[in-house]
């Protein structure tokens, strides 16, 4: 039998893993927190038996039980990554406040002729022209937090879809199917979307009045003007607008206006264009705002550095322009969940293993986000981390490799422990506890 996850894990740990107990039967939960807190503890392979190693039960229960977890058990990764965007929305984002997404793909190599769900596909970090890799490619929905001791947005990855290949639904429908998800979760909220040049579809004609979508335009878009008024002659009214042209074309003839933003964690002068529109082609007659973008410290001549269209016609257009920079925050989270924590490495090929094990690691990503930011200490993290790395001379934010650090010291607490009262313990490892002590209690 599992340990008793309240007796063995931090408390400080134990009361964000509660909040995940209505997806879970009382023993499946057990062994969710077991494996949560071996993720976040392997410092190796992140397998299912690493994760097993990494909570320090190999030889404690069977390994049968880890692997049904994926395979067999009766749980929703939705419902699980739901819970997770409760948790953010509750703690770590104003009430009421609108909801940011983004929205992307990334791929997961995986070879194998009985491993569910692989295909050859586009690989944006492939080498080559050819942009093609072999694995799952799966589509992320994040919601972006801004936390307190840092000034860049941070994505929370909160649901995930597996493509199933061609023929099936697109990754722009899978996006726009998640999205409604968190829709009907929060109807109270305003849904804000964003998405790279490829999430824009005809899909997303027929977006609810609460959710709303911007997207990069390509270079190669031929864009139209507002729906004409009605003339009052007989026969159908016409829907599609006077011909705008691409951006460049725009641009060559557009009002332009000077904006200081902040993004990508500076201040950056702007200059910015924008107005109404259609983009027949994607949004049919839905009225959208077109918005470029172009970098007054770029001397290169271009007409126009970045063009964006949005169904959102209310908001600030600076606003709309610091949103779509937050687009890369889920790059972010790519990166940091292959190297940190470890996705694509796990060897499951079932089909509910397949499609369960990535959005697991994707909520155990936001629970050691949320862990920290609800319980860390991140001046005293920066300040040792400054200390023990004395290169790192203008760190002044607690990244997320620094968060993990922090949860692992803390979960090795109870493993380095005195078993009798008055029993020695090494000066180093008590040295290690000092921080984790006051995080975890």
């Amino acid at each position: 039998m599992l340990p008793d996850p309240s007796v063995s894990l931090p408390p400080s740990l134990m009361a964000v893993l509660s909040l995940f107990a209505g997806c879970f039967t009382a023993p499946t939960f057990r062994t969710f927190c077991a494996l949560a807190a071996g993720l976040a503890a392997q410092t190796g392979r992140r397998t299912v038996c690493g994760m097993i190693l990494g909570a320090g039960l190999g030889g404690v229960v069977r390994h049968e039980r880890f692997h049904r977890f994926f395979s067999a058990a009766a749980w929703c990764p939705d419902e699980l990554g739901l819970a997770l965007a409760r948790l953010l929305a509750d703690r770590l984002i104003p009430p009421g406040a609108e909801l940011v997404v983004v929205v992307d793909d990334t791929l997961l190599k995986r070879w194998g002729r009985k491993v569910f769900g692989v295909f050859w596909t586009h690989d944006g970090a492939a080498q080559g022209k050819e942009k093609l890799g072999r694995g799952n490619r799966w589509v992320v929905a994040a919601i972006v937090v801004h936390l307190p001791f840092t000034t860049i947005p941070v994505g929370v990855p909160v649901l995930a879809r597996l493509w199933r290949g061609k023929g099936t639904a697109p990754p722009t429908e899978l996006a726009k199917d998640m999205v409604l998800v968190l829709a009907a979760a929060f109807p109270g909220r305003r849904i804000q979307v964003v998405g790279d040049a490829a999430y824009h579809s005809k899909v997303l004609r027929d977006l609810p009045p609460q959710v709303s979508w911007v997207c990069r335009l390509a270079a190669t878009a031929v864009l139209q003007g507002p729906r004409p008024p009605r003339t009052g002659r007989r026969g159908a009214p016409r829907k599609i607008g006077d011909r705008l042209g691409t951006c460049a074309e725009i641009a060559a003839t557009a009002t332009w206006a000077q904006h200081r933003l902040q993004v990508y964690g500076q201040a950056t002068a702007m200059s910015i264009a924008q107005l109404t529109g259609q983009w027949y082609t994607v949004f049919g007659v839905t009225p959208v705002r077109i918005i470029l973008v172009r970098n007054d410290a770029d001397r290169s001549g271009k007409a126009y550095h970045l063009g964006l269209i949005t169904t959102d016609t209310t908001s600030p257009v600076a606003g709309l322009v610091v949103r779509y920079a937050m687009r890369w925050s889920i790059e972010v989270i790519f990166e940091q969940i292959r190297n940190l924590l470890g996705a694509g490495q796990a060897r499951n090929r079932l089909q509910k293993a397949v499609e369960r094990t990535f959005p697991f690691q994707l909520t155990v990503y936001g629970i050691v986000l949320a862990w920290y930011a609800l319980h860390g200490h991140a001046s005293t993290d920066v300040r040792q981390r400054r200390l023990t790395c004395p290169w790192y001379r203008t760190k002044t934010q607690a990244s997320y490799e620094d968060m993990l650090a922090t949860l692992r010291a803390a979960l090795a607490m109870p493993r380095y422990s005195p078993v009798f009262p008055g029993q020695h313990q090494d000066p180093e490892i008590q040295a290690m506890l000092v921080t984790p002590v006051s995080t975890a209690a």
